[in-house]
Formats: C-alpha cells, sequence, structure tokens
C-alpha cells in the first residue's frame, strides 16, 4: 500500500513537470510565431521586401528567421546579404570616439576647433535673417549628443533621381574626403548655440574627421584596426566591390503610392576609391556582421577575448543628455528607455540602440541579456518596425 503511494506520487510528479514543460513550449511558440507574423505582416502591408530578424539571449541565437517576399524585383536574403545600416553607423562612430577618450587622446569637453580649426569662427541663426558670431564654442560633446545645432541639410523624403545625393555636405558627389566635407559644415550656420538644444544632424560625419586628425589615419583605417578586424567584422565597411554589389539588397520603395524594387536610388556611390566616410550614415554591414557588434556591447564591451571599449565607456554611452520621446531619451546617438510604461511594449527600462534610414533596427537589452537586430531595405523610415519588433520578442522573453 506504502510503495503504491510513492508510485503515484512520483507519476503526479512528472506528469506536473510534463505540463510545465509543454506549457514553456507552447509559450515559446507563440511567441516565435508572433515575431514571423510580425515580419510577414510588413511584407503583406507593403511597408518592407525581404526581411530578416534576429533575437540573440543568454549566449545563444534563440530566434532567426529569413521571411522573403518572393515578388518580382525583390532579392532572397541569406546571411551574405549586404544592407546599407545609415545611421546605424551613428553606435559605431561613437564606439571608435570612446576608444579615443580611453586612450586619452581626446576629451569630450574639448573645442572641436582644437582639432578642425575651421570651426573656430562658427556662426549661429538667431532671429529671421539674422546670423552671429556664436556665443559658445562647439566642443566634441556636442556632437557626440546632437546637441551642436547642425542638422540634416535638403534632406530629401521622396524620390530622388538616380544618382542624385541625399543631402547638400552628406554626399559623395561632391565629396570624396572628410578634410573637404569639415571645411564647408564649418562656414554653415548652426540652428541653435552648440549645447543648447538637440537637433538630429550630421555630427557623427563631423567626429569621422576628429577620428582622422587624431590618428593620422583613415576613418576606415581606424574602424577597421580597433573595431572591424577585432570583431571579424569582415562585410562592414563604407564601400562595396562588384563581387559585394551582386549581395547588395534592392531598395524597396514604399513612398505614398510608389511600391517598387530598384537599385537606382543608392543615394551614397559606395565607390572604392572614395574616401568621404561618414560616420553617421555611410557604412554596409551583414546581419552577422552586425551581430558581433551588438554581442560586444551586450558583453559589456568585450567579444572571443578581443576588449574594444569598457563597460564604463558603455555607461558614458547611455547616460542621459535630452529627452527623448514615448519613454524614451537621447544618449551618445543611441537612444535609451527611461518609462517603460510610457513605451507600452513590455521592453526592459535600460534598453538602448538606434535605427536607420532604410528600417535597420537593433536594441540591447542587459538586464534580460538579449538583443534584437533587425534588417530590411525600404524607405520610407518606420518607426513602427523597431517598436513592433520589441512587441513581438517580449510577447515571449
Amino acid at each position: 500500500m506504502v510503495t503504491l503511494f510513492k508510485t503515484s506520487k512520483t507519476h503526479l510528479y512528472y506528469l506536473s513537470l510534463l505540463l510545465i514543460l509543454a506549457s514553456c513550449q507552447s509559450n515559446n511558440e507563440t511567441g516565435t510565431n508572433a515575431i514571423q507574423k510580425f515580419q510577414k505582416q510588413l511584407i503583406e502591408d507593403e511597408t518592407t521586401g525581404s526581411n530578416v530578424a534576429m533575437v540573440f539571449k543568454d549566449d545563444k541565437v534563440v530566434y532567426k528567421k529569413i521571411i522573403n517576399s518572393g515578388k518580382e524585383g525583390d532579392k532572397n536574403i541569406d546571411d551574405n546579404t549586404i544592407f546599407p545600416v545609415w545611421s546605424m553607423s551613428k553606435p559605431i562612430t561613437i564606439v571608435a570616439m570612446m576608444t579615443l577618450f580611453e586612450d586619452g587622446l581626446i576629451d569630450f569637453n574639448d573645442d572641436v576647433s582644437d582639432y578642425i580649426p575651421s570651426f573656430k569662427n562658427i556662426k549661429c541663426k538667431g532671429k529671421v535673417d539674422e546670423i552671429y558670431d556664436c556665443n559658445n564654442s562647439l566642443k566634441i560633446i556636442h556632437l557626440m549628443t546632437h546637441r551642436s545645432g547642425y542638422k540634416y541639410y535638403n534632406w530629401k523624403i521622396y524620390r530622388l533621381q538616380p544618382g542624385e545625393a541625399m543631402g547638400r555636405f552628406i554626399s559623395h558627389e561632391k565629396y570624396d574626403n572628410l578634410k573637404d566635407f569639415v571645411e564647408d559644415v564649418s562656414k554653415e550656420p548652426l540652428e541653435y548655440e552648440p549645447g543648447s538644444r538637440y537637433v538630429y544632424g550630421i555630427n557623427q560625419a563631423i567626429l569621422g574627421r576628429i577620428v582622422e586628425v587624431v590618428t593620422k589615419k583613415s576613418f576606415y583605417e581606424y574602424l577597421k584596426e580597433r573595431i572591424f578586424d577585432p570583431l571579424n567584422m569582415v562585410n562592414t565597411k563604407f564601400y562595396l566591390t562588384a563581387e559585394e554589389r551582386e549581395r547588395f539588397q534592392p531598395l524597396f520603395l514604399n513612398s505614398q503610392s510608389i511600391k517598387e524594387f530598384t537599385n537606382s536610388y543608392d543615394e551614397l556611390h559606395y565607390q572604392i576609391d572614395n574616401h568621404a566616410y561618414f560616420g553617421g550614415e555611410g557604412l554596409v554591414s551583414t546581419l552577422e556582421d552586425y551581430a558581433k557588434f551588438c554581442k560586444m556591447l551586450l558583453n559589456d564591451g568585450e567579444l572571443n577575448g578581443n576588449r574594444i571599449i569598457s563597460q564604463s565607456s558603455i555607461d558614458l554611452m547611455t547616460e542621459k543628455h535630452s529627452e527623448g520621446t514615448d519613454g524614451f531619451y537621447n544618449a551618445f546617438s543611441l537612444f535609451v528607455l527611461e518609462d517603460p510604461e510610457e513605451d507600452g511594449r513590455n521592453s526592459s527600462k535600460g534598453i538602448y540602440g538606434w535605427s536607420g534610414y532604410h528600417n535597420t533596427h537593433f536594441w540591447i537589452d542587459n538586464e534580460k541579456n538579449l538583443f534584437g537586430l533587425f534588417m530590411t531595405r525600404a524607405r520610407e523610415y518606420s518607426q513602427d518596425i523597431q517598436n513592433d519588433f520589441r512587441e513581438a520578442v517580449y510577447s515571449i522573453y
């Protein structure tokens, strides 16, 4: 009788365990389906073409899925597909600046004119048609935080003609090096006094030139030496070879009534002999490459025994400098979640990341030890993609 009672308890224990495991598996499948549904919906709604999403948690890839559109003019994505990451270049430039800071080669309160003398006599915009000598000097910290007063100039929201540059300064039509670029920028009157307010602009492209002045290397050479080679990011660069061009994802135009795939609107040339290495928007990469950069950040600045920056540098990168929207604030060219309730997507407080013009998106979550990474190539930019991706991910993790 006693033996039968023990056996019954054992059976109940294993039955309970099986029910728990089945419940966990069901939850995992529900979450996975939520992410896949999100990806498929983007294609059905003609927001993107083919796309790929990755979730990395607890030192392993827990989700990675390519959803191809199968539409005429689109191209199937694989691990070798190259995407323009546009403003997801900015966090890489920020990390490069942190390496200079750790090496004692710069201070964030240094005047930019200490490195580029033409920024000594900068002008500011006042009242209507008023231009005056700025009261404040332009400092590196202002460039790091988008508080310089420089904006994006002549940014075109809709259709560009083939070969047409997207702006007056971020242009391979006009510039083939950063020295000429910053000399022209320094003559542009700032929208506001340096340090006085946040305005999103060409700041990280100027930082790339500071890197060149300090290191006496091209910006790309320095990135390759200090970030790309140690992280084995072999497909992350400012140019495309003929072979790489074949792996470059076509652009899906979704502007208003326009719905088409095209290879005609790169906006930047990505030519190997153009050295205008724009640190705010100029890089191309693959999902696997950019995932290594994310792993490094998630792992406190180190990956596979190669330390890129310290944890204290990451802490500085994510400090608050300007108010944002929807529960986020702005740090060193990164968004940081301050109020998860206002965001409303069950995301962890303190997540940080950034997005790119053609709808590449990432965030780092130290609390849950995960990152999310999404890549496609589509215009126009949609913040909903980032938000909906996070909502799908946090429905399970």
